[in-house]
Protein backbone atom coordinates (compact mmCIF):
# COMPACT_ATOMS: atom_id res chain seq x y z
CA UNK A 1 0.00 0.00 0.00
CA UNK A 2 1.99 3.54 -0.88
CA UNK A 3 0.70 6.84 1.26
CA UNK A 4 1.36 10.49 0.36
CA UNK A 5 3.89 12.41 2.23
CA UNK A 6 3.60 16.26 1.46
CA UNK A 7 6.62 18.09 2.63
CA UNK A 8 4.87 21.98 3.30
CA UNK A 9 8.05 24.14 3.12
CA UNK A 10 9.35 22.56 -0.06
CA UNK A 11 6.23 21.93 -1.53
CA UNK A 12 6.97 18.60 -2.41
CA UNK A 13 4.61 15.46 -2.74
CA UNK A 14 5.60 11.98 -2.67
CA UNK A 15 4.42 8.31 -2.44
CA UNK A 16 5.59 5.73 -0.17
CA UNK A 17 5.07 2.37 1.06
CA UNK A 18 3.74 1.94 4.31
CA UNK A 19 6.23 1.78 7.22
CA UNK A 20 8.40 4.03 5.11
CA UNK A 21 10.58 6.17 7.83
CA UNK A 22 9.86 10.00 6.85
CA UNK A 23 13.66 10.21 6.42
CA UNK A 24 13.71 7.97 3.74
CA UNK A 25 10.51 9.67 2.08
CA UNK A 26 12.24 13.09 2.65
CA UNK A 27 15.40 11.55 0.71
CA UNK A 28 13.34 9.47 -2.20
CA UNK A 29 11.95 13.15 -2.49
CA UNK A 30 15.07 15.20 -2.85
CA UNK A 31 14.02 16.69 0.34
CA UNK A 32 16.63 18.02 2.85
CA UNK A 33 16.54 16.60 6.12
CA UNK A 34 19.91 16.82 8.09
CA UNK A 35 21.17 13.80 10.05
CA UNK A 36 24.48 12.83 10.87
CA UNK A 37 23.81 9.01 12.64
CA UNK A 38 22.19 7.32 9.51
CA UNK A 39 19.12 6.94 11.15
CA UNK A 40 19.76 5.13 14.51
CA UNK A 41 18.19 8.44 16.37
CA UNK A 42 22.15 8.95 17.53
CA UNK A 43 21.58 12.44 17.02
CA UNK A 44 18.69 14.38 17.07
CA UNK A 45 19.44 16.53 13.78
CA UNK A 46 16.35 14.85 12.03
CA UNK A 47 13.48 16.31 13.89
CA UNK A 48 10.38 17.60 11.84
CA UNK A 49 7.11 18.59 13.31
CA UNK A 50 4.04 16.94 11.88
CA UNK A 51 1.01 18.65 13.19
CA UNK A 52 -1.64 15.15 12.66
CA UNK A 53 0.75 12.00 13.79
CA UNK A 54 -2.62 9.65 13.68
CA UNK A 55 -0.99 8.27 10.37
CA UNK A 56 2.69 7.85 11.63
CA UNK A 57 3.51 4.16 13.65
CA UNK A 58 3.72 5.04 17.72
CA UNK A 59 6.81 6.86 18.73
CA UNK A 60 9.76 3.77 18.87
CA UNK A 61 11.24 3.64 22.52
CA UNK A 62 14.78 5.54 21.62
CA UNK A 63 12.46 8.51 19.98
CA UNK A 64 10.58 8.88 22.82
CA UNK A 65 13.26 8.73 25.07
CA UNK A 66 15.41 11.25 22.65
CA UNK A 67 12.56 13.96 21.79
CA UNK A 68 11.22 13.88 25.79
CA UNK A 69 8.71 16.37 26.08
CA UNK A 70 8.93 17.43 22.36
CA UNK A 71 7.17 14.45 20.83
CA UNK A 72 3.92 15.91 22.57
CA UNK A 73 4.67 19.12 20.52
CA UNK A 74 4.27 17.74 17.21
CA UNK A 75 8.27 17.06 17.31
CA UNK A 76 8.92 13.42 15.50
CA UNK A 77 12.84 12.48 14.81
CA UNK A 78 12.25 11.65 10.72
CA UNK A 79 14.72 8.65 11.01
CA UNK A 80 12.26 6.82 13.41
CA UNK A 81 8.75 7.85 12.40
CA UNK A 82 6.92 5.40 9.95
CA UNK A 83 4.55 6.52 7.57
CA UNK A 84 1.11 4.72 7.81
CA UNK A 85 -0.75 7.12 5.98
CA UNK A 86 -1.09 10.35 4.12
CA UNK A 87 1.07 13.11 6.05
CA UNK A 88 2.09 16.66 5.99
CA UNK A 89 5.49 17.06 7.18
CA UNK A 90 7.18 20.78 7.81
CA UNK A 91 10.81 19.98 8.11
CA UNK A 92 13.10 23.29 10.07
CA UNK A 93 15.19 25.45 7.94
CA UNK A 94 18.25 24.59 7.48
CA UNK A 95 20.43 27.11 10.54
CA UNK A 96 23.52 27.95 8.10
CA UNK A 97 20.59 28.58 4.91
CA UNK A 98 18.85 30.55 7.81
CA UNK A 99 21.72 32.49 8.60
CA UNK A 100 22.55 33.28 5.05
CA UNK A 101 19.11 34.26 4.19
CA UNK A 102 18.85 37.00 7.70
CA UNK A 103 22.34 38.18 6.41
CA UNK A 104 21.27 38.89 3.14
CA UNK A 105 17.87 40.70 4.11
CA UNK A 106 19.84 43.18 6.26
CA UNK A 107 22.00 44.14 4.24
CA UNK A 108 19.13 44.74 1.39
CA UNK A 109 17.68 47.25 4.70
CA UNK A 110 21.19 48.61 4.80
CA UNK A 111 21.36 48.96 0.69
CA UNK A 112 18.09 51.16 0.89
CA UNK A 113 18.80 53.73 3.32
Amino acid sequence: MTNKVSFLHDNIQIEVKTGTSLLEAARKAKVIVRSRCSGKAGCLMCKVTVKDQSNLAPMTKAERLKLGSLGNQGIRLACQAAVMGTVEVQVPEDPLKAAVRAQLARQKEEDLW
